[in-house]
Parts: structure tokens; sequence; C-alpha cells
């Protein structure tokens, strides 16, 4: 089991995606889940603001982080 975490930093807020893979011996993928978390600077609470199960969710996150900015996070909600 592979456990990836990709670190994006911005001005007001952190942006943590915690990636977990399994794979076979082949390579063919198993399980792959992937958490996104936020944490406003100066707090060290982390919420959890969406699940995902699409391989490369980090490196969407991050082209997208690129290509909108601040208006990325826009859509992330916390998940009760």
């Amino acid at each position: 089991m592979k456990r990836t975490i990709t670190k994006i930093k911005g001005l007001t807020v952190n942006v943590e995606v915690v990636e977990v893979c399994q794979t076979d011996r082949s390579g063919g993928i198993l399980c792959y889940v992937a958490a996104i978390y936020v944490q406003v600077h100066g707090n060290a609470e982390k919420t959890l603001v969406r699940k995902s199960r699409l391989p490369g969710t980090a490196a969407s996150l991050k082209a997208e982080v690129r290509r909108d900015g601040i208006r990325a996070f826009a859509s992330f909600k916390a998940i009760s």
C-alpha cells in the first residue's frame, strides 16, 4: 500500500491531499482513495472537504489551483 501526501500552500489556507493506493502484482489498481483537507493558517485543525476515488486527484487539484487560484477552493465545503 502506497501513501502519498501532497501539500499546496496558499495565502490564507493550506490544502493537503492524502492519496492511498493499493496495486496488484501486475500494476493494476485494486484500491485508490484520496482525502482533501483544508487547514487555515494559524490553526492546527484540518477540515475534510472532499473524498475522491479517481486516480490523479492531487495532480488535477494542483493544475486547478494554478489555473484558477483561490477560486478553485470556492466549491469546497466541510464534510460533516
